[in-house]
């Protein structure tokens, strides 16, 4: 199966509730690669590359965590980077 980039930002509860390291430890058990940060107007952007659908049960999986409420996401698919590991920026 071939890889994919996206780039994502959630609205919502998205901060003070643990997300980005949430995110960290989901992305590395699926192999996945990337980045997530905080921004200053409240949303979280993250980059996460992998196969689809295993970028698709993280986003479910951050969707099911009882603190964080995503309300919604603008995704868009990017170009691919070279990276070996999920990162917290």
């Amino acid at each position: 199966m071939s890889e994919v980039r996206k780039h994502i930002v959630f609205y919502g509860r998205v901060q003070g509730v643990g997300f980005r390291y949430t995110a960290k430890y989901m992305a590395q058990s699926l192999d996945l690669t990337g980045w997530v940060r905080n921004e200053y107007d409240g949303t979280v952007t993250m980059e996460v590359q992998g196969r689809e659908a295993l970028i698709n049960k993280l986003l479910v999986g951050l969707n099911q965590n009882r603190f964080i409420t995503i309300e919604w996401m603008d995704t868009k698919e990017i170009p691919l980077e070279e990276e070996r590991t999920f990162k917290v920026r």
